[in-house]
This record gives structure tokens, C-alpha cells and sequence, in this order.
């Protein structure tokens, strides 16, 4: 598969783009998704601090608090034709502060924040429990492929 990962980095403390593509492939890789990709995927991350992510969570989520990633795919019949999934937004100071809180190695919280992010594209969510089930099913088993253990674990 030809994956296209754009990252705009805005001066953020995050890993290099290589790993970002990595991830992105990971979480498209094998089956089981909710959306299929072809052949190609393209997507673009934008890397922002806790204030700028306050300001989109605001704007399109009405929470004003930061977070560690936002999603916002595109249709899933123009994403089906093209293979465009949709915009990521993550932060980099949420997601270093969490890791370091979580004790887990920086490095394997980014890439889990980001599958997560690119499985929303693909038209997952955790909004009910059997969803949530599904979707970190799906999680630790991308992460596992990575020699990543399960983030669920305490």
C-alpha cells in the first residue's frame, strides 16, 4: 500500500515523520476496518500546542480544554474513491505529558494516539462501550504488530 502522510510540525516535540508514516501504515494494515483502502492513503497531521489544540476543541468539539488528538475525516464515499482519509491534529504536549503521567515510553504513546487518531478517520469511535471494545481491540492489536504491549494495561 502507498501511504502519503503530510506532518506540519509548528515547532512541536514529536517523533520524526517516518514513524508517524509507520503508524499510519500499521493502523491501515490486515483487515477488520470499517472502511476499506485501496491501494493508496493520504492523510495530513498537524502537529499544535495545548493552547492552539483548546482553541480546535473549542471550535469543533464546543470543549474548551486541550486534548491529545482530534479527528476529522473526510466522507466515507469520496475517502472510498480516493483514498484521502481526513486530518489528525495532535498534540504534542498532551500526548508527552501523558506518557510521562502513564510512565510509558513516549515513543509508544505517540504511536498509540495515533492509530487511535486514524482508526476515528476510518469511522471508528468509543462513544458506547461495545464500540470502545472494538476499537482498543483493534488498538492493541496494531500496537502488538509494533512490539508495542497493550496501553489498557495499568
Amino acid at each position: 500500500m502507498d501511504v502519503t502522510v503530510h506532518v506540519d510540525r509548528n515547532q512541536a516535540d514529536a517523533p520524526d515523520d517516518e514513524s508517524f508514516r509507520i503508524w499510519v501504515m500499521s493502523a491501515l494494515s490486515g483487515g477488520h476496518l470499517n472502511r476499506p483502502v485501496g491501494d493508496s492513503a493520504e492523510l495530513s497531521i498537524q502537529l499544535v500546542n495545548s493552547d492552539q489544540m483548546t482553541d480546535f476543541n473549542t471550535r469543533y468539539r464546543d470543549k474548551h480544554a486541550d486534548t491529545n488528538v482530534l479527528s476529522f475525516p473526510v466522507d466515507a464515499d469520496l475517502q472510498h474513491r480516493t483514498g484521502l482519509l481526513g486530518d489528525l491534529i495532535l498534540c504534542d504536549e498532551v500526548i508527552n505529558r501523558e506518557a510521562a503521567e502513564q510512565a510509558k515510553p513516549r515513543e509508544h504513546h505517540w504511536a498509540h494516539i495515533t492509530i487511535h487518531g486514524v482508526l476515528h478517520l476510518l469511522g471508528y469511535d468509543h462513544i458506547d462501550a461495545d464500540d470502545a471494545e472494538i476499537m482498543e481491540a483493534l488498538e492493541i492489536q496494531k500496537l502488538d504488530g509494533l512490539a508495542i504491549p497493550n496501553p489498557y494495561n495499568a
